[in-house]
């Protein structure tokens, strides 16, 4: 007969096990002649923190709904499809990891919004190291926080807008990292609305048939050392505050309608040591205001910088303008912003004191530039020596282009740590 002792001993072993062995968890393997044949039957048998393997070969089970807090984990990359009819993976509950799974073909629906992955009101999940290829949305995140999607490669060949989709898109949510992912071929790479505080960081979204990245009323949220490269309309970035654009790369964004980045109604924000190369136009505002936009490279752009009469209060300082066609336009006879310390290869005027600033300010806003604003189809006088002469004298003495506009400390030299 046990003793009191012992029958303690039993009891402490028992609810040892029941609270210890759902945490760690149980393997099972998804695979020809494994625990389980199919993926669905493996997520509905498991519980919270198991794990699932499953081997490479190719799942196609219609939609699979993941509603526990689970680790599915790819060997060899298996193929899931959508067979270009239904969503893949939704996930439901939160705490789930995927990782080193080949998604393809989930099925154009704009009513369902049909996606490879999608995360529907949960947290702490994460989508690592990944293939998308050719879905309509490849990752969905709805009413969703603190979630990391990292190390993707999400690839679509779709050629029309009405029927492709966004690579990652963030709807209502909170607290995302988006990291080291490559995005390409779909309408926007990257997607935000609703959406703050989040981080999107070291990605490349390029040849997508509209923004490379395009997001709106998605407050405080950081955009650091990403590629955005020949996208059909480049960047677009609306109705926002308290954002902060640093060290991304705006590149061959060339179209009628096509931008380096385009600003619309945005506050209180930061766009500092971005490089813009040959962009139709570098950046576009409209109805800005408090943007400071310093330290950044723009070369070899159509128009530098767009800057409409609705935006105000914005400071332009320590930026390099080299070889753009056009440095500066407005359609404002006004000026109701700052411009100081910055370079501009144009710049002609002299440095008797040597401080390293211009004596003279420059004016970045020639004539024919303000024509060409409001006048597009002049364009097509461009480099004529009557436009030339129109240029040289409204320089000399301002009648038309706002005078104020003028940057009155231009550095003589690149380097700014040159001036005295």
């Amino acid at each position: 007969m046990l003793s009191a002792n012992g029958i303690y001993k039993i009891l402490f072993i028992i609810v040892f096990f029941q609270i210890c062995c759902p945490l760690y968890g149980r393997t099972y393997t998804v695979g020809k002649n494994r625990d389980f044949n199919k993926i669905s039957d493996a997520v509905h048998y498991a519980r919270d923190n198991d794990t699932l393997l499953i081997e490479a070969g190719y799942y196609a089970e219609g939609a699979i709904v993941v509603d526990k807090k689970l680790t599915l984990l790819g060997i060899g990359y298996p193929i899931i499809s959508g067979e270009n009819k239904y969503e893949i993976l939704r996930i439901v509950a939160s705490g789930v990891t995927v990782k080193n799974i080949l998604f393809k073909n989930a099925g154009v629906s704009f009513i369902d919004d049909n996606s490879a992955v999608r995360l529907d009101s949960v947290s702490n999940c994460v989508i690592e190291n990944n293939k998308f290829y050719d879905n309509f949305f490849a990752i969905y995140l709805a009413q969703s926080r603190d979630c990391i999607i990292r190390n993707n490669v999400i690839k679509a060949a779709n050629k029309k807008q009405t029927t492709s989709a966004n690579g990652i898109h963030l709807w209502y949510c909170k607290n995302i990292v988006v990291d080291h992912n490559l995005i390409e071929g779909h309408r926007d790479g990257i997607y935000f609305e609703f959406v703050v505080k989040s981080v999107i960081e070291n990605n490349t979204s390029r040849n997508n048939l509209r923004y490379g990245l395009h997001f709106m009323f998605s407050d405080s949220c950081i955009y650091t050392d990403n590629n955005f490269i020949n996208n059909k309309a480049g960047v677009a970035v609306m109705f926002t505050r308290n954002v902060e654009m640093k060290r991304n790369n705006f590149e061959n964004n060339w179209g009628a309608a096509s931008y380096g980045l385009l600003l619309k109604e945005i506050y209180d924000s930061i766009i500092e040591d971005n490089t813009f190369k040959k962009n139709t136009c570098g950046i576009y505002y409209e109805s800005c205001g408090r943007v400071k936009t310093a330290n950044n490279l723009f070369l070899n752009n159509g128009w530098a910088i767009r800057l409409m009469a609705n935006s105000m209060d914005n400071v332009f300082t320590k930026n390099k303008f080299i070889d753009n066609t056009f440095d500066v336009a407005t359609n404002s006879s006004r000026n109701f912003n700052t411009f100081e310390y910055n370079y501009w290869n144009k710049y002609d005027g002299y440095d008797l004191d040597r401080d390293g600033l211009g004596d003279v300010p420059y004016r970045p806003v020639n004539l024919f530039s303000y024509l060409v604003v409001k006048n597009p189809p002049l364009l097509i006088l461009l480099r004529s020596l009557f436009i030339e002469l129109l240029n040289y004298s409204e320089r000399i003495m301002p009648v038309i282009t706002p005078s104020e506009l003028t940057d009155n400390k231009p550095l003589m030299n690149k380097d700014y740590d040159t001036v005295k």
